[in-house]
């Protein structure tokens, strides 16, 4: 089998592990009508999967550094597996959210050996390319995987989702035991030794950049669907439609946040890309109830954040050449930490401001993202 294949198969998997991950913010007034809770104590169940996602993650790779790499893929998809199904069978929001932390924690390690498998079956010389079609699942899980689940949700209810989500994990387990070949694993680095890089000012300074961005993002996302159905007044099939468009602009704005990156360097593109997320979001605040500028202030929202996507990767990268794998991996903890912080402060605007209000304070993140990436900038320029 060729490597293309076996690296479009961890592709898939990897559009599995994001769709349970997002699927949350295009189901969420489901969720909290079916199991009699509020949208905040909904909203949290996205919270839970991101703080299991960031603590657990790192110290199962610590843990599991030595074992063979398919082996620990497919324990991960088993328990992957095994929490969607958890979702779909147990009854309440608290069964609910124990099965999103074991969810969490086996997503995590799902995308991380994915990535470190792909780059060992990848071509000499592509493993570049073999990362970006995995990381491509997550965002393809943005464009396809919540707009199908809001669907399904709509046509059946909210629980089939993980009852798919599960039976396509099963499946893949098949696949991943026949097509995929064995890994050695790798030499243990420490939870101490990632992060001791926490201990240098413009480390913190860069991945500040990463924590301010994703927060500004979580806050607005995460209480989506019930913003543009209560306060734009949104009809379900209207909503999966702009679900959908958003999807296609995060594809846009990745691949624009690349070539850009690559043209005009990553510090430029990262305060445009700020600009124009904020100016976005405010006018979504002032326009919410025009129709054509919320659907176009959406779209260029959804490419701006997504827009960050490959200069912050290439910032962390930048920042720490000696440390590729620590910066990638502490990244991802922070990217999951402002996820998880993100919707936690959404919920909390929602319950004691306002549901609009939580475009301002999303906005007021990006210009703390937007102060850090120029000081970054200061610094590197010294």
């Amino acid at each position: 089998m060729s490597s293309t294949l076996k690296i479009y198969i961890l592709a898939i998997l990897s559009f599995l592990v994001g769709t349970s991950e997002y699927v949350i913010a295009g189901i969420l007034d489901r969720i909290a009508a079916s199991t009699g809770v509020s949208l905040v104590t909904a909203g949290q169940l996205i919270t839970v999967f991101s703080l299991a996602y960031a603590f657990g993650t790192p110290l199962v790779m610590v843990m599991t550094a030595r074992m063979e790499r398919k082996k620990l893929l497919l324990f991960a998809i088993g328990f992957f597996v095994l929490s969607n199904a958890l979702a779909y069978v147990l009854p309440g929001i608290e069964l609910l959210n124990a099965s999103r932390i074991l969810m969490g924690i086996s997503a995590g390690v799902v995308v991380v050996v994915s990535m470190t498998i792909a780059t060992k079956v990848a071509r000499p010389g592509k493993e570049g390319s073999a990362l970006a079609a995995v990381l491509m699942g997550f965002t393809a899980s943005l464009i396809f995987g919540v707009p199908l689940g809001r669907i399904m949700a709509t046509a059946y209810e909210w629980k089939a989702v993980f009852g798919v989500i599960a039976l396509l994990g099963f499946a893949a387990i098949f696949l991943i035991a026949l097509l995929i070949p064995r890994v050695q694993g790798e030499e243990v680095v420490s939870l101490r030794q990632q992060l001791a890089l926490l201990k240098r000012p413009r480390v913190m300074i860069v991945l500040s950049v990463t924590f301010f961005w994703i927060i500004g993002y979580s806050i607005f996302y995460s209480y989506i669907t019930p913003f543009l159905m209560t306060e734009a007044g949104m009809s379900d099939s209207a909503l999966n439609t702009i679900l959908f468009v958003i999807g296609i602009a995060s594809l846009i704005g990745s691949r624009s946040g690349g070539s850009a990156t690559d043209k005009w360097g990553l510090h430029r593109v990262l305060i445009i890309g700020l600009i124009l997320n904020g100016i976005a979001l405010v006018l979504i605040a002032f326009g919410f109830h025009a129709p054509v500028l919320l659907i176009a202030m959406l779209v260029l929202w959804s490419i701006a954040v997504w827009s960050l996507g490959p200069p912050q990767q290439l910032h962390v990268i930048t920042i720490a050449p000696e440390s590729t794998g620590i910066m990638l991996s502490l990244n991802s903890m922070i990217l999951q930490l402002a996820m998880a912080a993100g919707a936690g402060i959404g919920g909390l605007v929602v319950e004691r401001i306002s549901l609009p209000s939580i475009t301002w304070f999303a906005a007021a993140a990006i210009a703390l993202a937007f102060v850090a990436a120029n000081v970054s900038r200061r610094m590197s320029s010294r």
